[in-house]
């Protein structure tokens, strides 16, 4: 990603199933009707079931404890149309997993800031190349990796936003965002690819 940076906590490892993979064993079309973002989803929403077995049941929506939950993957041009479309669905998704409120919140701005630096900073807008988006949902958390076609990065060099000589500069705010409100971000390909945990705090 063009503009972000790595903030790791614990040890984290490679082997996952890269963005840029959008095989899946079947494709659907989100639970709020949206059509897709040129994306593909994997997996029943076990969130959903439990969604609506609490509203028949009259209890306040939370899901399982953990569960299948739900799997998404899209491929888009570098749009800022298109990376909203995401986003919303995305936001669906873990509001329909129960997170809320702040934490909510809190990856609606980190996922704001990683689709902008993906498609600005990364992919300089160049509309002939993709972002790779993969989102995991479940009950007690959810991990979003994003993937760019640019240059990369090393986080090193990004300037520290906070620092005196920094303060009127733009550069560095937005993964200084996604490393204060998610609970893990780490980057992978050069910088060009980023992973970022929320931990839901109702369930945690």
């Amino acid at each position: 990603m063009g503009s972000s940076g790595s903030n790791r906590r614990g040890a984290h490892h490679e082997g996952e199933k890269g963005a840029h993979s959008r095989k899946s064993s079947h494709d659907a079309t989100p639970a709020n009707g949206a059509a897709p973002a040129n994306g593909r989803h994997r997996s029943a929403c076990a969130c959903d079931e439990d969604a609506a077995a609490a509203s028949a049941n009259g209890a306040a929506g939370s899901s399982n404890a953990g569960g299948r939950g739900v799997s998404m993957e899209f491929e888009i041009t570098s749009d800022y149309a298109e990376g909203r479309n995401v986003e919303k669905q995305i936001l669906d998704a873990a509001q329909r997993c129960g997170f809320a409120g702040n934490t909510l919140f809190a990856i609606k701005l980190a996922l704001e800031e990683a689709m902008i630096n993906a498609i600005k900073h990364g992919n300089k807008l160049d509309r002939s190349k993709k972002v790779y988006v993969q989102a995991e949902v479940n009950a007690k958390r959810i991990k979003i990796t994003i993937q760019d076609e640019g240059p990369g990065f090393k986080r090193h060099d990004v300037p520290d936003p906070t620092a005196e000589e920094n303060l009127t500069k733009c550069s560095g705010r937005g993964i200084l965002l996604m490393e204060t409100y998610m609970s893990e971000v780490w980057f992978s390909k050069n910088g060009r690819r980023v992973h970022m945990i929320k931990h839901n705090e109702r369930t945690n």
